[in-house]
């Protein structure tokens, strides 16, 4: 495996989205995920896709400025279309949560859904975190890969 490709929301969020009177505010990041993600950077090309427009600013700001990787604005029903032609599907593991993710997950090398990812992410997943998004999902998915395929 060379890369892994994680979606934002539900994965590194909890996937709320918080409101205010001027729209979309906040988003909760978990803990620890950071941390998990040193322990492989140097077998990975970790990146990061979301689909969320309105939150983009928010995810940017914690994924590229806080925690220096890359991030795009994917649509979800076009992923596997965008990993094919910016990595190689094979030699993907991607980590998603969302409805469309069992599609995505059914063409990559190999996949990791959340704890509390839709029913079909996890039936199609080739592991399953005990962890739910936002809390340590990431970082007990990184130890899982760094075991699997770098120990």
């Amino acid at each position: 495996m060379k890369y892994f490709i994680l979606d934002v929301d539900g994965v590194m969020t909890t996937g709320q989205f918080l409101y205010d009177s001027s729209g979309k505010s906040h988003k909760i990041f978990g803990p620890d995920d950071s941390d998990g993600l040193k322990m492989i950077r140097n077998h990975l090309n970790i990146h990061f896709v979301s689909a969320d427009e309105r939150g983009f600013g928010i995810s940017k700001m914690r994924i590229n400025d806080d925690m220096g990787y890359k991030i795009d604005l994917v649509p979800s029903n076009e992923r596997t279309k965008w990993i094919e032609e910016n990595y190689s599907l094979s030699e993907t593991i991607y980590m998603g949560d969302g409805f469309f993710d069992h599609i995505i997950m059914s063409q990559v090398g190999y996949s990791i859904a959340p704890a509390n990812a839709d029913e079909n992410a996890k039936q199609q997943a080739d592991y399953v975190t005990l962890r739910s998004g936002g809390d340590r999902a990431v970082a007990e998915a990184c130890v899982h890969i760094f075991n699997k395929f770098f120990k």
